[in-house]
């Protein structure tokens, strides 16, 4: 009954380690209720970055069009590993793949069901949904986009998931062809930028800059390359 106090405090796993912190104001979100948001994000060290209310608010939202980007790249042919290194060689910590086996794929699976009632027009990629029906949940489970072995992190590239791949790719009738290192991080780079856009557009974001942050802090975005909207920027407009 006090809409004016209420405010979100979205944080970022491990939340003991990540500094990431999107401060979620309602509609009739205060002014002095945002400020304490803020005061409160310094006070346990975090960075906080104001978001508006949306669908994964500001990070999320990005990644959730950057992973269906990804995905959609295996229904060409190219396999995950190929697409974690390009990623990879761009500057990010973790390829697509390695991050949904860190977190668990059955989180993103329960994502995309919500996604294809929500949003019937959106294409998705079937791949990931068959890897899922299969268990293979991620590092939990021992195997997800990669094979693991007990006790070991390192990722091992799967049998399994490169035959679903050539399966669907098959099935859609997309000829399977080489996709280059160049073109899997322009695809991955500018879906950020065209959501990250749009959230700006929408006012969800309050600056361009903020969504930089969150990229920087929350989503291991090479610091070198400035974040989603400075690399934008930096290709500029007309490419």
């Amino acid at each position: 009954q006090r809409p004016q106090d209420v405010i979100g405090l979205h944080f970022f796993s491990p939340a003991n380690v990540s500094a990431l912190l999107e401060i979620v104001r309602g509609a009739k979100t205060a002014k002095d209720v945002v400020a304490t948001g803020m005061a409160v994000s310094k006070q346990i060290k975090k960075v906080g970055v104001i978001s508006g209310v949306c669908d994964g608010f500001i990070g999320n939202r990005m990644m959730n069009a950057y992973f269906r980007q990804m995905e959609l790249l295996l229904d060409v042919g190219a396999f995950p590993l190929e697409i974690d290194r390009a990623i990879e060689k761009f500057g990010f910590a973790m390829g697509p793949f390695r991050v949904s086996d860190l977190a668990g794929n059955d989180i993103l699976w329960y994502i995309r069901k919500r996604m294809y009632v929500e949003y019937p027009d959106r294409v998705f990629s079937k791949i990931p949904d068959r890897i899922c029906e299969l268990g293979r949940f991620g590092q939990k489970t021992g195997a997800g986009w990669y094979d693991y072995k007990a006790g070991d992190r390192t990722p091992i590239p799967s049998d399994v998931v490169n035959q679903i791949v050539i399966e669907e790719s098959a099935r859609l009738g997309l000829p399977q062809r080489e996709v280059g290192d160049e073109e899997i991080a322009q695809r991955a780079l500018f879906s950020l930028v065209n959501e990250g856009a749009r959230i700006l557009e929408e006012g969800i974001a309050v600056r361009a800059s903020d969504i930089d942050v969150v990229y920087l802090t929350g989503y291991g975005f090479p610091d070198f390359r400035g974040g989603p909207l400075f690399y934008a920027d930096a290709v500029g407009l007309a490419n």
